[in-house]
């Protein structure tokens, strides 16, 4: 059986890039908005048997004076449909099964204390079908801080304490415990059009330790368009005999960004 790739097609909405050098974007760093944006990607197979796929992002950063508001919305939906023939009759019957449906939704504050430097609060909630957690929340307090500052590369960090609430699916149990939660944010610019970055989050309790890294690859091809590759790899150490305990998901995205 062969999949053949007919269709990669994606749509951004994003504020100004943080890293503007013309007066243009300078300017556009002024705005209280400065680092929004948000993806959307679409990847579909025809062939035996159809699969479709569908990821979104939406990230939001407001600035007040000494306060920066974010919100961050993830979603991830795939489908596949294929053919089933009856050996009895030869009849053909068309099926259909929904293989990840996923959603994120993060919201935080940080008042800041200096340049970088800031008193964190943040709440997290997922809904993930497939997994033995199909429900996570979480509320975190944090201090936050860059460990590294160069040219083209630096290092944030936040860390602190927390409270989670999760559902397992294999005991229709609900828990809620105390954990220790760090977020770890690198970026790396390899050129002026040419961006790594990568961001590692861990949230860690009693009974389950989930962490979640992303990676990608941002490559301008002007102020408007970019091409992103991205590598998602997420972790969780308790889970049901039949679940593998990390996931993995690559997507490849055409960016937009508007002022």
């Amino acid at each position: 059986m062969s999949l053949r790739v007919t269709l990669f097609a994606s749509l951004l909405l994003s504020a100004p890039a943080a890293f503007a050098q013309d007066t243009t974007d300078l300017a556009a760093m002024t705005s209280p908005w400065s680092g929004s944006g948000g993806e959307l990607g679409f990847a579909s197979a025809r062939g035996n048997s159809n699969t479709e796929s569908a990821n979104g992002r939406l990230r939001l950063r407001y600035t007040d004076d000494d306060w920066v508001h974010s919100m961050d919305l993830f979603g991830l939906r795939s489908r596949s449909e294929y053919t089933e023939t009856n050996d009895v009759d030869g009849t053909v019957t068309k099926r259909s099964n929904t293989t990840a449906n996923r959603y994120t939704g993060s919201a935080g504050s940080a008042l800041q204390l200096g340049e970088h430097r800031q008193i964190t609060a943040t709440v997290r909630y997922e809904r993930d079908d497939f997994a033995t957690y199909d429900r996570q929340s979480s509320f975190g307090l944090g201090y936050g801080t860059r460990l590294m500052d160069r040219d083209r590369f630096y290092m944030d960090a936040q860390i602190g304490p927390g409270v989670r609430r999760t559902h397992n699916t294999e005991d229709d149990e609900t828990r809620t415990g105390l954990i220790g939660r760090g977020l770890f944010d690198v970026k790396y610019s390899l050129t002026p059009n040419t961006d790594l970055i990568n961001t590692l989050l861990v949230e860690s309790g009693s009974y389950n330790t989930f962490g979640q890294n992303d990676f990608g690859v941002s490559v301008s091809m002007n102020e408007h368009l970019a091409l992103k590759a991205a590598w998602q790899a997420r972790y969780n150490s308790d889970v049901a005999e039949d679940k593998r305990k990390t996931d993995t998901l690559t997507t490849m995205n055409v960016v937009y960004k508007f002022k």
